[in-house]
């Protein structure tokens, strides 16, 4: 200690480390200088979130760090980069320099004092600024910088190089095959529409004869609507057209789940109503794709009762047994 008055620093092994230029500019706020060395003691791994960095005890809130953030980037301590790779991937990440960066602070105002500039990828690993017209420019980042100190005559910035177009990454022979993809049901209805649209349009006569042929859906809609009125009368909704195109609706989504049209037709038949509601259409299909039979009211029989078919034929058996060595009691189901 060469003064009496003097500081006594009390170290330990880790430190930050920040130059003296940086500790000693006058243009950042205490503020943002104590924000600046909590960022510098993270991981490269760490991610900058305002959000994150507002909580925990004797944080200042979240609008104070975004403007501490903000004073940083506008004097080139720091800023936000959207980058771009070789292989097309995208990642957001922060870049936090130790002395300003004059090239920094150009960009704050170059992209209208916003925190987030785009970065590109280059060949050798580096990256280089996009531009709003286009061009990549320097991203500020120097193998071996040279101490800025606040005050002095600014460093001469490179000129912005004129966008050079990325070359196309060899192709590999041994790339797995993509599997393709099953078109979905719906998709492959709008592009059958659009083909026979196009087709009307250069063979009137022919597209026209096509256009009259119904789909799978609406033949089995047409047969249960007329089905319908004999059967059950009269439709008594406010909307007959949309009766029946709710018919068409859920004749299609069966049929797109690999039901038949006579399974659908059937399941119509099994509702008993003139237009089912999704639960009880879905209830009628699995029905009829299971065989049970159709309740007396629409047309079909109840199966008669079998303690086989309900208790299986061995607890069938040791029922009948019981029945026949119980002292008095009668086990049993009483017929209606």
């Amino acid at each position: 200690m060469t003064h009496r008055s003097a500081v006594r620093h009390n170290h330990r092994p880790f430190y930050v480390t920040v130059e003296s230029a940086t500790v000693r500019d006058t243009r950042i706020s205490y503020r943002a200088l104590g924000l600046l060395t909590y960022c510098l003691d993270q991981a490269d791994s760490w991610q900058v979130r305002s959000e994150q960095l507002a909580h925990g005890e004797g944080r200042e809130g979240r609008d104070a760090v975004r403007k501490a953030l903000h004073e940083l980037a506008a004097h080139g301590y720091y800023r936000l980069e959207r980058r771009r790779f070789l292989d097309g991937t995208t990642a957001m990440g922060a870049a936090v320099s130790r002395f300003p960066v004059e090239q920094w602070a150009q960009d704050y105002v170059t992209f209208g004092k916003k925190l987030d500039v785009p970065v590109i990828e280059q060949q050798d690993g580096s990256f280089r600024v996009r531009y709003p017209n286009g061009d990549l420019g320097p991203d500020g980042f120097t193998p071996d910088p040279a101490p800025t100190v606040p005050g002095d005559a600014p460093t001469t910035v490179p000129e912005r190089e004129p966008q050079q177009e990325p070359q196309p990454e060899p192709k590999s022979e041994a790339k797995p095959k993509k599997k393709t993809r099953r078109t979905p049901p719906a998709a492959a209805r709008a592009a059958a529409k659009k083909n026979q649209q196009a087709r009307a349009r250069e063979e009137p006569g022919e597209a026209a004869g096509a256009a009259k042929e119904k789909t799978p859906a609406q033949q089995v809609a047409t047969w249960y609507y007329d089905h319908a009125k004999q059967h059950l009368g009269p439709y008594a909704g406010k909307q007959k057209s949309g009766w029946y195109f709710g018919l068409v609706k859920l004749s299609q989504q069966a049929l797109d789940a690999e039901y038949t049209q006579k399974q659908v037709a059937k399941a119509f038949q099994r509702t008993g109503v003139h237009f089912p509601t999704a639960h009880q259409f879905q209830r009628a299909l699995s029905d009829e794709r299971n065989n049970k039979p159709m309740p007396a009211q629409y047309g079909g029989r109840p199966a008669p009762y079998s303690d086989a078919a309900t208790w299986g034929a061995d607890s069938a058996a040791t029922l009948r047994a019981t029945q026949d060595h119980d002292d008095g009691a009668v086990f049993g189901i009483v017929p209606a």
